[in-house]
């Protein structure tokens, strides 16, 4: 059983923070001198009065089986500084907030409230009558959407056809307006799984040496996308919806839900101009299996769901269908327990890639697939190279890191090795390994590198 209320690490609340501004105002808040009659107690619950610049104390009160937060104060950022200040001084002073027996009115107010809600939302409709009319009224805005997105994927194999057909070399002349306005017409069609895909073309031409191949078999996939779609009547169904979770199509989670403790391996965020997209990637310690939570945020916004790496929560997962989907919606959470005893299991390069090829069996389209290397040491790049690389500490094989890790990322990474093998989760995929989290030798606590 977990235990509810056990404190977090000060790295597990900066985790948490939207920005680097955040991180450090919170953390100037994080002593007890701004604080008044703060505490917490075994449901998860943190609370504590700030002084600001006015004449009445921030209320700021926080719900870490969430986490969820609440503070008085004017700023937009979630959580606040006053929360993240709050949270450091929890995690770091047991007589600056102690536990206490009785919530104050505001923060019960809230904490109530909330769970409310939250009990609601899972109780679900109650009148089954308008039930019945709703269902009704989704399968057929189902049907029209089908008919949209099937009128897309056809006009984008003539398009495909019509590239092949001038030559893959000559694509570099059109520009990117060309991919754009492709882009927006499955937009129009309501595939947006399509239109992101057809964008990631658009980049390709022109994009280094080898991109003529690079862009063919990025086509390659994209039709078979189509085809799939269009003939997805006769996949069987795990398949079929794998394939409409890529064109697009929104599907709510489905099945039994799982109870495990669930380690919280890495968190990192990815945005463009629209959205921020939270990738939070979950490891069973009972069920050993892997779990991906997404959440997302307006452009400029952090999601709200935010899990620091390390924690270990006691929660239901249901999973969202599709061949080989990891994905999973996170729902009742029943507390916090302690750190886990060390890394998940893992193994080496050579099984890494393994089991992403075997995972490309269920779905051709994945790019990557999470994976923990046990004893790997990250290599620099040789002069006149600019490659990383993960090798093996007991062969003479190694993986390349993705071009997209951050460079503070990878030199954290060797800091942290010293040449010596570390245990690293990450993403395993044709582009290469994407490192996330770390565990020196000998260590049981994780060391995030997002």
């Amino acid at each position: 059983m977990t235990q509810q209320g056990v404190r977090w690490t000060a790295d597990q609340v900066l985790a948490l923070a939207p920005d680097d501004a955040s991180r450090k105002a919170g953390s100037r808040l994080g002593t007890a001198g701004p604080w008044s009659e703060s505490g917490c107690d075994g449901t998860g619950a943190v609370w504590g009065l700030c002084k600001g610049s006015g004449s009445k104390p921030y209320q700021a009160v926080i719900d870490t089986t969430g986490p969820a937060y609440k503070c008085s104060c004017p700023s937009r950022k979630f959580p606040c500084k006053h929360t993240v200040g709050l949270l450091l001084l929890w995690s770091a002073d047991e007589q600056a907030v102690p536990a206490a027996g009785a919530r104050p009115d505001w923060a019960e107010q809230w904490l109530k409230g909330r769970r409310a809600r939250a009990t609601k939302a899972e109780s679900g409709p109650t009148d089954g009558e308008s039930g019945l009319v709703d269902v009704e009224a989704a399968r057929r805005r189902a049907e029209k959407r089908a008919e949209r997105v099937s009128a897309g994927a056809a006009e984008l194999e003539q398009r495909l056809a019509d590239l092949l057909r001038g030559g893959i070399a000559a694509a570099e002349r059109p520009g990117y307006g060309l991919w754009e306005e492709t882009a927006a017409r499955m937009v129009d069609a309501q595939a947006p799984g399509l239109a992101s895909l057809v964008r990631e073309l658009g980049a390709i031409p022109g994009s280094g040496p080898g991109w003529p191949m690079r862009l063919l078999e990025e086509c390659a996939l994209l039709h078979l996308l189509d085809r799939a779609w269009l003939g997805r009547a006769e996949l069987p169904e795990p398949l079929a919806a794998t394939v409409r979770s890529r064109v697009g199509v929104p599907a709510a989670p489905r099945g039994p839900a799982l109870r495990d403790r669930w380690q919280v391996l890495a968190q990192y965020d990815t945005a463009d101009a629209k959205l921020t997209t939270r990738r939070i990637w979950l490891y069973g310690r009972e069920s050993h299996r892997s779990a991906l939570v997404l959440d997302f945020g307006a452009a400029g916004r952090a999601p709200g769901t935010a899990l620091p790496v390390g924690l270990t929560i006691d929660a239901d997962l249901t999973p969202y269908p599709g061949a080989g989907q990891l994905r999973a919606a996170l729902g009742e959470r029943y507390g916090t327990g302690p750190a886990p005893d060390g890394p998940p299991p893992g193994g080496t390069a050579t099984e890494a890639v393994e089991r992403y090829g075997r995972a490309l069996l269920d779905d051709p389209w994945l790019e990557s697939y999470p994976t923990t290397l046990t004893a790997a040491i990250p290599t620099p790049p040789k002069e006149g190279d600019d490659h990383w690389q993960l090798a093996d500490f007991d062969s003479e094989l190694a993986l390349p890191v993705t071009p997209r890790t951050a460079r503070s990322a990878l030199w954290k990474l060797a800091a942290m090795s010293g040449g010596a093998p570390v245990t690293v989760f990450g993403e395993c995929g044709h582009r290469g390994f994407t490192p996330l989290t770390a565990w020196p030798r000998g260590s049981t606590e994780a060391v995030a590198l997002t």
